[in-house]
């Protein structure tokens, strides 16, 4: 066995040369499939290693106490000192103000104690770690110096209190597990901000107190504990291990579409290897032929050739490893900003190990059959070119396909957090193949029996279908799948891109405003008024609380928040009202009377219901400011999120929480011309309040967005460079027969325009039809991601899709024209000496 493969070996390295003729369309496809896949979940595990590795600084402690409205009493502040060291910090929003009121910017207001930050280090923009602050000084991040056109020295008013800039912040190490911010961050002391007077019962505002730990103690236990110590407290508990879980909700939803593609790439790149084999033993013919009648067996050509494959396949994998390792390190110093995290460069072996494994195994899947054929057919049929032998595959090669996509099918299941998900994606792939390949076998199958054009040039484009030889099964293939991506692709894009664009009505508020006192609430609206006389303001009360029971169920028991729960996961905003609130409609139960004055009921979203299976009648307990409130759902409502108002999931009568120190909020819609106007004049005469531009909002998740795009544009691209390198293999493979098929025209007469034109209807004809498939295959794989990865509303921009999918028609028509001049070229003396 082992001078078999000695031989084999000899005569495959001395047939290479040194040289991949022939092999080049595999080396592309593999390289393609295997460096995307391993660029993808390199750069997932660089974040998320990271993510783990400064769990600590990124929390800012081993354990993370988080609480809305409020500050922990003396007591529970007891408990945590007990546990270990404690650091607080206060966290809202507020408006920054120049001493003449010239100009006013929305800011998150950080206060820190003297401990802060127990873990990594508090730098300011020269590297230097930051002095402690006294109460009147203030560090400001370079984006709030830029906008407001400040400097070190200068003075800033929050609320009642004057700071002077005493430098600017570089580094804030618990930035990230602060979550999204609506401005810029100021940092002053906890005693800086209190002397605001901003914080007031009612007001927004969250502090947090971070433990560091000894070695001992386990933190996930410790929260356990107190979480069941203060059930009642509204608590949310955090640990270093997930210190920002909607950030690692995002890589774990972008790694997941990231994957998805990097899988649909090298599924791709397998079809272009499986042409690409093809058709280089079908130019190997003649030497496969020769080596037969020399005495060589099925199982001998079956091993040289395999050898080939395989060395060339290991080539490909090799560079395709290498470029997937080292792209995160490109990537993070090309867009290391836009990142939720800059990690470190590093190699990881796992990704890469099952990159190489899924290269191998697509190899081997696709290349099998070819090689199967070529052991199989006869040296006379060989020597003939008889096509219908090429069909032929015995059945050991279906068993180790099987096998091979079983492996597949383990990898891709065991190596995942979420089995369904790539279990599905492989369903899908597998069943969007089918349906090409049979689509592809009813076409030459309709074409054989479709009735012969008079025309000679649409004759000859119809045998085309179906002559010996024809490769319309792999050109249907490629074709469907290059068109499908182009579908997908813009689908996508313009679905991110109308999420926020449609998403603002026209009739957008202009600010959303903030803690305004509830007992100023009439002056409130009398000065805006006074400033701009049209505008329309809609006043709403604002508290926060948190879920602690529903429908008998204890949250804090829970194993796992329930799919779509998202409510549960830590506190959330609440209001009363008399009336049903606008943009709110019953979808079962009654709204209370307006003068209602009995037992707690609440309202509650519907979607929100559902998702924790609430019905009319079921309690539902809410923890407010440390009081739990039990009430009964009245009512379910279809709550509508994109009018840009105050929508609240959990609504409640006046009677339960009219005497809750609490603040109120509003939207104002004005004339845009009267903006400036009300930023200058309402912060000066309430200096508590929080102004937010809708423009403002928008502009941050269309960044956002835009980013997401980006991404998906360069994943995918991958995706479509490898349909590109199918295409041309389909082509590719089906040359000798054309070449036969250009030479006999020839003589016969035909001109070289002819011949491309028949080609041409040929392939827009497939082409025409394919458009078809491909726009419904696209726009599932489109609502998929949109809908079912990234949560988003499904609106694609059909006008853009179809332009996409026709403009990728030409583009692939074109490319299967430019694949036939070679053909054209051919002279007849020497095309029919070779034949």
């Amino acid at each position: 066995m082992s001078a078999n493969l000695s031989k084999a070996w000899t005569i495959a390295r001395r047939d290479l040369r040194g040289r991949f003729v022939g092999l080049r369309l595999l080396i592309i496809c593999l390289f393609l499939g295997v460096a995307t896949l391993a660029a993808i979940g390199s750069l997932t595990s660089a974040i998320t290693d990271e993510l783990a590795n400064r769990g600590q600084s990124i929390l800012g402690g081993d354990l993370e106490i988080s609480v809305a409205q409020r500050e922990i009493s003396s007591a529970e502040r007891a408990t945590l000192t007990a546990a270990g060291t404690v650091s607080e910090t206060l966290r809202m929003q507020a408006m920054a103000r120049v001493p003449d009121g010239s100009d006013t910017q929305l800011v998150e207001l950080k206060g820190v104690d003297a401990p802060y930050p127990l873990y990594g280090d508090f730098t300011l923009a020269d590297g230097t770690i930051a002095p402690p602050l006294s109460d009147k000084q203030i560090y400001v991040t370079p984006a709030l110096i830029q906008r407001m056109s400040l400097k070190t020295g200068d003075t800033l008013l929050f609320g009642e209190a004057a700071f002077t800039i005493a430098g600017i912040i570089g580094d804030e190490p618990d930035r990230l597990s602060e979550g999204l911010s609506l401005g810029p961050v100021a940092i002053t002391s906890i005693g800086g901000l209190r002397s605001t007077n901003l914080v007031q019962p009612g007001s927004l505002f969250e502090s947090k107190y971070r433990l560091k730990l000894p070695a001992s103690i386990d933190p996930a236990e410790l929260g356990d504990r107190l979480e069941a110590q203060y059930k009642n407290a509204a608590w949310e508990v955090k640990t270093r291990d997930n210190g920002a879980p909607s950030t690692r909700r995002f890589i774990v939803r972008m790694g997941q579409f990231l994957t998805l593609v990097g899988l649909t790439s090298l599924v791709i790149a397998g079809i272009g290897v499986g042409n690409g084999v093809a058709s280089y033993l079908r130019g190997k013919q003649g030497a496969i032929a020769t080596l037969k009648i020399l005495g060589a067996d099925s199982g001998m050509i079956f091993s040289i050739y395999m050898l080939q494959i395989l060395a060339v396949s290991l080539v490909a994998i090799f560079a395709g490893l290498i470029v997937g390792a080292i792209a995160p390190l490109v990537i993070i110093e090309v867009a290391g900003d836009i990142l939720p995290i800059k990690p470190e460069f590093a190699l990881y072996p796992l990704p890469l190990i099952v990159s190489a494994a899924y290269g191998l195994l697509i190899a081997l899947i696709f290349a099998l059959p070819p090689l199967s054929r070529a052991k199989l057919i006869p040296a006379a049929g060989l020597f003939r070119g008889d096509s219908r032998s090429w069909r032929l595959i015995d059945r050991p090669t279906w068993i180790a396909v099987g096998f091979s996509i079983a492996a597949i099918v383990a990898l891709a299941v065991g190596s995942t957090d979420e089995p369904a998900f790539s279990m599905w994606f492989i369903v899908a792939a597998l069943g969007i193949l089918l349906l090409l390949s049979l689509l592809g076998i009813a076409i030459r199958w309709l074409a054989s029996k479709a009735p012969r054009p008079k025309q000679p040039l649409f004759r000859l484009a119809l045998t085309n279908l179906h002559r010996p030889g024809a490769q319309t099964g792999q050109l249907v293939v490629a074709l469907g799948l290059g068109l499908t991506l182009f579908a997908t692709l813009a689908a996508i894009q313009t679905s991110l891109t109308n999420e926020i664009r449609l998403s603002i009505p026209q009739e957008a508020p202009n600010f959303f405003v903030l803690d305004i006192p509830v007992e100023r609430a009439e002056e409130f609206k009398a000065t805006v008024q006074a400033t701009a006389s049209d505008a329309e303001i809609n006043i709403v009360p604002t508290l926060r609380g948190i879920i602690t029971e529903y429908g008998g169920q204890i949250v804090s028991e829970l194993e796992e928040i329930p799919e779509g729960a998202w409510v549960l996961r830590g506190d959330r905003g609440l209001t009363y009202s008399a009336d049903i609130p606008e943009g709110s409609e019953i979808e079962s139960g009654k709204w209370w009377p307006a003068d209602y004055n009995g037992p707690p009921l609440i309202s509650v979203d519907s979607e929100q219901a559902a998702a924790l299976g609430l019905k009319v009648g079921d309690s539902l307990t809410v923890s407010l400011l440390g009081v739990e409130i039990k009430s009964t759902v009245a009512s379910l409502r279809t709550v509508n999120w994109r009018n840009f108002g105050f929508n609240y999931v959990l609504v409640f009568p006046p009677n339960v929480l009219a005497g809750t120190p609490h603040n109120v909020a509003a939207t104002i819609q004005m004339d845009s011309a009267g903006e400036d106007g009300l930023l200058g004049s309402l912060p000066r005469n309430f200096p508590s309040i929080s102004m937010i531009k809708v423009k403002e909002i928008a502009s941050q998740i269309g960044t956002i967005l835009d980013q997401m795009a980006t991404a998906i544009g360069a994943a995918a691209s991958i995706a479509i460079f490898s349909g590109i390198a199918v295409l041309i293999g389909a082509i590719a493979a089906s040359r000798q027969s054309r070449v036969y098929d250009s030479v006999i025209l020839k003589l016969l007469g035909a001109t070289r325009f002819q011949i491309l034109s028949a080609q041409a209807i040929e392939y827009a004809a497939l082409a025409l039809l394919l458009s078809a498939v491909a726009l419904g295959l696209g726009l599932l794989g489109g609502w998929f991601v949109i809908t079912q990865i990234f949560e988003f509303t499904w609106q694609p921009d059909w006008g853009v899709v179809l332009m996409t999918l026709g403009l990728g028609a030409v583009v692939t028509l074109g490319i299967g024209l430019l694949g036939s001049i070679p053909v054209l070229s051919a002279k007849p003396a020497q095309a029919l000496r070779e034949l």
